[in-house]
């Protein structure tokens, strides 16, 4: 699950959503708050730090390298202008499990190249999150580049409940969702939907 304080208007709803999140299932968060000024997201992040761990789920920081070394996170998630997985990995040798988002073929196997260790791939459907990074990629370029590369693929962008079995027969190793459970009136009943229907 990616977090979005703005969905639940307040990070104290975020902190109990996301422990809701962890009630249901959810193995993994990634905290997600681009707006933020560093010193209140690394408060944010020793908060999500102390969440994750008494559900034993993995915690990842977006892009911020030095929060994610310092919170002692599992790992960080990179962006397109973030700095490449290679880069990351001089910083933080092998402390750090290594994401990357992607929106391609050529995106996923430089990402593969780069040293990353899984990657995100989407928008697979059309979502108000994912609108700048251009029209939905669909199932079929899940599927090929799952073909191509060896790191687990996850998918992102606009998964509802009726789209699990599309994407998981494209052979993704997972989903990634933020309103798909955020935006849930039982958080916890969702993210334990969800995870029925992943099988």
């Amino acid at each position: 699950m990616i977090t979005d304080r703005k969905l639940l208007n307040n990070s104290q709803l975020l902190f109990k959503a996301v422990e809701e999140a962890l009630k249901g299932g959810v193995k993994a968060i990634q905290l997600r708050e681009k707006d933020l000024e560093i010193r209140e997201l690394l408060q944010m992040a020793y908060k999500m730090r102390e969440i994750t761990k008494k559900y034993k789920a993995k915690l990842f920081i977006n892009d911020r390298v030095d929060v994610a070394l310092a919170v002692k996170a599992d790992g960080v998630h990179l962006g397109q202008s973030s700095m490449p997985p290679s880069a990351v990995r001089k910083i933080a040798g092998n402390k750090l499990i290594i994401g990357a988002s992607t929106h391609g073929i050529k995106e996923a196997l430089e990402a593969e190249k780069s040293g990353a260790d899984f990657i995100t791939l989407g928008p697979v459907y059309k979502t108000p999150s994912k609108l700048k990074y251009g029209r939905p990629i669909g199932s079929d370029t899940l599927r090929n580049v799952k073909s191509k590369i060896s790191i687990p693929v996850f998918a992102i962008g606009g998964i509802k409940e009726d789209k699990v079995k599309d994407v998981r027969s494209a052979g993704v190793d997972g989903i990634a969702l933020i309103s798909g459970i955020l935006g849930a009136k039982s958080i916890k009943g969702k993210a334990e939907y969800f995870l029925k229907l992943l099988g």
